[in-house]
């Protein structure tokens, strides 16, 4: 049988669709969907990811700001900068683009940002509703795959689901996720000894490591779902996700591609929970 590609395109693309009518409901309230988006430094990828989501913004007609500070801003200035964004009445969602430069601690930035206005799922207070399973705000990445696996109808219950990556922006969530979903979950990283052992137990597989093609068809047990969450600019300017494509499309029954599969969904996610977090705060205002 062959290998089923996980459309990530055409999925966002409809999701985003969904998100028109309650956007006009706001609308019809005299109120518009705000993100604000901060960029720390002149990192030429977030740059690019940063256009995207603005240029998402403006097709959901959703309200953007893209702050924009210098790579050494003090970081006194920019918690100012998001204490005037959280009191915002305009802006909903408050984005933190990562990487922040090094010498900044990041856990006091994202810290700062108003728990309901935390669009991208990172604050503790927002993590720690997840962890216990009633989350207000999910990290996108992992809630775009977990959409993906909902419309293709690949359950996670009883499946047992590996993680490669323990990141808090995609390792984390997503194994609590699947967990959630009645998966039996092991964690791994790039420096799992015998990191292919544990990938062949995998019913579902999702590599959120950061290392193109880390994980090739060897590793893969045969007909397991595969979801790629990795982007890597490689040396001769291509694109490569976290697993060797050709490879492992040969053994999986499902599988994303990169780029059309994750990174689609990502975004559609943040739009979701802009227009989420409007409607939550619209209704705390005025008594919904």
């Amino acid at each position: 049988m062959p290998t089923h590609i996980l459309d990530g395109r055409a999925l966002s693309r409809a999701l985003r669709a969904r998100l028109t009518p309650r956007v006009e409901a706001l609308a019809a309230k005299g109120v518009r969907p705000g993100l604000a988006v901060l960029q720390v430094g002149s990192d030429p990828a977030s740059g690019i990811y940063v256009r995207n989501k603005v240029k998402a913004c403006t097709e959901a007609r959703i309200e953007s700001a893209h702050v924009e500070l210098p790579g050494d801003a003090d970081e006194g200035d920019i918690l100012e900068r998001i204490r005037a964004l959280n009191s915002d009445r305009r802006v909903h969602g408050i984005l933190v683009q990562l990487p922040l430069p090094p010498r900044l601690a990041a856990d006091r930035i994202l810290g700062a940002v108003d728990p309901s206005k935390d669009v991208d799922g990172f604050h503790p207070f927002n993590v720690g509703l997840l962890t216990i399973g009633i989350p207000r705000f999910v990290p996108c990445t992992p809630l775009g795959v977990m959409r993906l696996l909902a419309h293709e109808n690949i359950r996670a219950e009883g499946r047992h689901a590996v993680v490669v990556g323990r990141s808090n922006i995609v390792g984390k969530p997503m194994a609590l996720l699947l967990l959630q979903k009645g998966a039996t979950v092991t964690i791994c990283n790039s420096k799992t000894p015998d990191l292919g052992d544990m990938t062949r137990q995998a019913e579902i597989l999702v590599v959120a490591a950061g290392r193109p093609k880390l994980v090739t068809a060897g590793m893969v047990r045969p007909g397991a779902v595969v979801i790629d969450v990795g982007i890597n600019r490689l040396p001769d300017g291509t694109v490569a996700g976290d697993v060797d494509f050709e490879s492992v499309s040969q053994a999986a029954s499902h599988i994303t591609p990169v780029p059309g599969g994750v990174g689609p969904m990502t975004i559609a996610m943040l739009l979701e929970n802009t227009v989420l977090a409007c409607e939550r705060l619209f209704d705390a205002r005025h008594g919904g």
